[in-house]
């Protein structure tokens, strides 16, 4: 069972071949204190990344981590998100579909809670906020 059914509590109390009635599983699970395995902000950093990278503007060959769009990515304690991304344009046609592949891709990782997707326009996006591998990629290397 994954780490978010474990919290959610699924699958508690639906044990195979345990009788619920029986007084003595009832004395065996009444202090029960299972542990949640809670990834920390720091673990989650990595597959937050690793989600982004595979969000594309359609118009660029290129990730938009590489890229340089996401601007911060700041992760509570409690797995919630909040990512301050731009475009290379304001004008940009995938301007309203972007924050929604975005929180889409980080969604899939687990023990991420509530993400919040901003689009931003300060600093404007340059070049310069492109990694390397995306410059090589661009053929601007």
């Amino acid at each position: 069972m994954n780490r978010l059914a474990r919290f959610a509590g699924f699958g508690a109390g639906h044990e195979e071949g345990v009788d619920r009635d029986d007084p003595a599983h009832e004395a065996t699970t009444a202090g029960d204190d299972t542990a949640v395995e809670q990834m920390t902000a720091e673990e989650l950093r990595e597959p937050i990344i690793s989600a982004l990278r595979q969000v594309h503007d359609p118009e660029i060959p290129v990730n938009i981590y590489d890229l340089g769009l996401i601007y911060k990515i700041d992760i509570a304690g409690n797995g919630d998100v909040d990512i301050d991304m731009t475009l290379t344009a304001p004008a940009c046609p995938v301007a309203g579909m972007m924050p929604v592949m975005v929180k889409d891709a980080v969604s899939r990782v687990e023990g991420v809670g509530d993400i919040n997707v901003d689009l931003v326009w300060d600093p404007p996006w340059s070049q310069d906020k492109m990694s390397e591998e995306a410059l090589l990629t661009l053929g601007m290397l």
